[in-house]
């Protein structure tokens, strides 16, 4: 399963992907406000640091326009996937920009039949919300299996990419179901390598090697 981090803060992304715990980068407005940079500025040094896909979300609300915005997102870098709401709009948009030969991320998606119609109209992501659907006592993970058969039935190219990944367990759940891509804040990636036995066994190793006295270096 492809890692990617959503955020905007450079340093975080920097830190991960040195690792080689970044395939990508999500963001969308929450986010950029967050950041308190210029939307344009900071998605190009995103782009600079990662070179698989960097999701930039359009906000205009009308076709023309996202279509516009997307055109204008996609002149900053090759590995620019423009990011669009799964509505009726968002599709049309999706369509022109993907016959564009541009990357499409959609959305905002809460059903399969969302993601059908997404990859109908071409999208290269399609993005359920998980932590969203937990929030209305839904089960995001029954989504991603249902939009997994769906496409493999019918042999869509549309990646899922699990979003609003908020635990280890979302992550974990999302790979066993067969999702190809989630993205998560940096401090649920970075929580990936931690286990209380883990922990446990470090401070027995720690304690059993005091008493040896030794020293490597």
């Amino acid at each position: 399963m492809k890692f990617f981090v959503d955020t905007a803060d450079v340093d975080a992304i920097r830190e991960l992907n040195d690792l080689g715990m970044v395939d990508g980068v999500t963001t969308n407005p929450s986010i950029i406000l967050k950041s308190g940079r210029d939307i344009l500025e900071v998605t190009k040094e995103i782009c600079s640091i990662v070179s698989g896909p960097v999701s930039a979300e359009v906000v205009a609300m009308k076709a023309d326009a996202m279509i516009a915005e997307g055109r204008k997102l996609a002149e900053i870098a090759e590995n620019i996937t423009v990011k669009v709401p799964l509505t009726w709009d968002g599709l049309k948009a999706c369509k022109v920009l993907s016959g564009e030969g541009k990357m499409v991320n959609v959305t905002l998606c809460f059903s399969a039949n969302q993601a059908l119609i997404a990859a109908k109209a071409g999208a290269t992501f399609i993005s359920p919300f998980i932590g969203r659907m937990d929030d209305i006592n839904l089960d995001g993970m029954d989504l991603i299996a249902d939009i997994r058969q769906i496409y493999d039935n019918y042999g869509y190219d549309t990646q899922i990419l699990a979003a609003s990944i908020r635990t280890v367990n979302h992550v974990t759940q999302a790979a066993l179901v067969g999702a190809d891509v989630m993205t998560a804040p940096p401090s649920v990636i970075k929580s990936l390598a931690s286990h209380p036995l883990t922990d446990k066994g470090l401070e027995q190793f720690e304690k059993d090697w005091a008493k040896t006295g030794q020293k490597i270096l």
